[in-house]
């Protein structure tokens, strides 16, 4: 089965799209959206196999999910299925980090054609892919399942995607600063909104509480800044 987010703001479109895929072709579970926004949600609570998004959309356009998705996800492979293929919007959208393009409009073979080729290709690439996996001492972060391994004692401790993701944001910039606000701004869509604020001060001491059993690593408060994740 394969679990396929559809990020589309045409219902009548998605419609066609979601009964094609499960109920003619069979073997997908479609989980759907109205706009980038709401994709970003669902792609973080339900780990699809693969993404298919409008690019035209309201409140979020498909460029701009993409960006954030790619800021960290670089393994799930997203397929444009848009009207807008010219060479210009072609470009952006692999700059951007898609995989491949379908215009529209598209009959359910097709873009389960498209689909198949793209998760073959995925399936030839190394099964642990470096980019989900970080090194912290003891320990090692799995972002795709988001855990927490303890590498000496074995302990396997679950994260939520939101905690993943923020640690993943931390490994990626180690021993950097990240600021305070670039965090909020991208998990929580604001930089100054007070009870948002507060959450990720919740979040900041989870993750302090997580990692509290290797000395060598230190979250650091820099203040009127952001964090610093130390590693010596």
């Amino acid at each position: 089965m394969i679990k396929l987010l559809l990020v589309e703001d045409d219902p009548t479109f998605s419609y066609i799209v979601k009964s094609g895929l499960q109920e003619i072709i069979g073997g997908y579970e479609v989980i759907t959206a109205m706009n980038g926004k709401e994709g970003l949600k669902a792609w973080e609570e339900y780990h699809p196999d693969i993404i298919i998004s409008d690019i035209d959309m309201p409140v979020m356009n498909g460029y701009q999910m993409v960006e954030r998705i790619r800021e960290t996800d670089g393994d799930t492979p997203i397929l444009f299925a848009s009207a807008l293929t010219s060479p210009k919007d072609v470009k952006e959208g692999y700059k951007l980090g898609v995989n491949n393009y379908v215009k529209k409009p598209f009959v359910p073979d097709e873009l389960d054609a498209h689909i198949h080729a793209i998760l073959k290709i995925k399936a030839g690439t190394k099964s642990r892919n470096e980019n989900e996996h970080y090194k912290l001492g003891r320990f090692t972060l799995d972002t795709k399942h988001a855990t927490l391994y303890n590498d000496e004692t074995e302990e396997k401790k679950m994260l939520t995607v939101r905690e993943a993701k923020i640690l993943q944001l931390f490994c990626k910039n180690i021993n950097e600063t990240v600021e305070r606000k670039a965090i909020l701004s991208r998990f929580w869509d604001t930089e100054d909104d007070y009870f948002k604020s507060r959450s990720l001060d919740v979040f900041i001491t989870k993750l302090r509480k997580l990692l509290k059993d290797e000395p060598r690593i230190e979250l650091k408060n820099i203040r009127g800044v952001g964090y610093t994740l130390l590693l010596t």
